[in-house]
């Protein structure tokens, strides 16, 4: 924040000045401010530190080149301080938006509405689409019991789609989680109407339980005109009904962390949650240097002639001296093969372990930072 000059130093600089121009016009200017120079310095402008420059920077030279829309933020969660790139946009977020009806649950928690404990049952109107480890144990009993505790550990974890929209039911639908966002003063983060209806709208299909099934959703999609598809597609993109900016994530990332949006217990349960996260290890995770950690999610979006809307991580880094960073990196669209996105992203973390150093005054340790991956062909992410 600019500090700005009390209104009395202003009408006395006001007054010196116009006396030294009366006096000797241009000469008198300069004689005044040769006087500023030799004298006190007057009050400079509160200006970001010299690693949070060079943290812009980095993000800069990392993303600005990148093929596709694309935006990052890093949320210095112990000195409040925020760098970003083109932040403020809204990205689609996909399974990362998993994030909020954790949220949600557990403020629930907290108010003594919900017990983790609770049974929970699932059949197979439950089915989502897309990933969903949980149905396998629905097709294998017809039936799935288990707990809430269990299925939000599955939605993080795993991102499993149908264990997520089971807990999405429990804490009241999309309107209870946008509310819980509004409530905890989130900022730019959209929920949207929930997996099944989002992803069939983006296919330009509209949902049927059928499409839990097998391969049934995918044939579906194929018979969709292309032209449907690409208007679809191509909304989704634009005004993502999920979309959130990278720097609100981070900044909602760093409230949890510092206990302002959850109770301890429950804001350390969703923490150790994302440090078990098992999607994405290649992503942030995959340029993470030794001593560090991070607690992580993933969302991944549906592609379209080799083009992909979304394709995500956010999370939580922490340096061997416990300092913790919220950092998010979004893509919205890119046909830019995976192993580019994962170095862009490990690029990522490499400038927040530059920063974490700079602002201790010290060189990042010899051979901590590992070095840029060579390309290779696309496997898991």
């Amino acid at each position: 924040m600019m500090r700005l000059p009390t209104i009395f130093a202003i009408l006395a600089c006001c007054s010196l000045i116009a006396c030294s121009e009366a006096e000797g016009g241009a000469d008198g200017a300069e004689s005044f401010r040769d006087r500023i120079g030799a004298g006190a310095e007057p009050a400079q402008a509160a200006g970001p530190a010299a690693e949070e420059t060079a943290l812009e920077d980095q993000l800069f030279s990392l993303l600005n080149g990148f093929d596709g829309f694309v935006g990052a933020a890093v949320h210095d969660i112990e000195r409040g301080r925020t760098v970003d790139f083109n932040g403020g946009e809204l990205f689609p977020q996909q399974s990362v938006s998993k994030l909020w009806v954790a949220l949600a649950a557990l403020r629930m928690v907290d108010r003594g509405e919900l017990d983790l404990a609770e049974p929970a049952l699932i059949g197979y109107r439950d089915l989502t689409l897309f990933h969903q480890p949980v149905r396998q144990f629905v097709v294998a009993r017809g039936l799935y019991r288990t707990n809430y505790a269990d299925l939000m550990a599955r939605a993080i974890t795993q991102s499993d789609n149908t264990a997520n929209d089971v807990l999405l039911k429990r804490v009241g639908g999309p309107s209870a989680v946008r509310a819980a966002i509004d409530q905890a003063g989130l900022g730019t983060i959209r929920f949207g109407p929930g997996e099944r209806e989002m992803q069939s709208a983006i296919a330009g299909l509209e949902w049927r339980q059928s499409f839990a099934v097998g391969r049934t959703f995918y044939q579906a999609r194929a018979q969709v005109p292309d032209l449907q598809r690409r208007i679809a597609f191509d909304a989704y993109v634009t005004d993502p009904v999920d979309g959130a900016s990278p720097r609100a994530i981070a900044v909602a990332l760093g409230r949890i962390a510092r206990g302002e949006v959850l109770q301890s217990a429950t804001a350390n349960h969703l923490l150790a949650l994302l440090a078990q996260t098992k999607s994405g290890p290649r992503r942030l995770k995959g340029g993470v240097p030794q001593g560090w950690s991070i607690g992580h999610k993933t969302g991944t979006g549906q592609e379209l002639r080799h083009e992909q809307a979304g394709y995500n991580d956010v999370g939580i880094l922490t340096a061997p001296d416990g300092r913790r960073y919220a950092v998010a990196v979004m893509i919205g669209r890119t046909a830019v093969p995976v192993p580019q996105r994962m170095e862009m992203m490990h690029g990522v973390v490499r400038a927040v372990v530059a920063y974490h150093y700079a602002a201790l005054g010290q060189p990042v340790p010899a051979g901590m930072l590992p070095e840029p991956l060579p390309a290779t062909p696309a496997g898991p992410s």
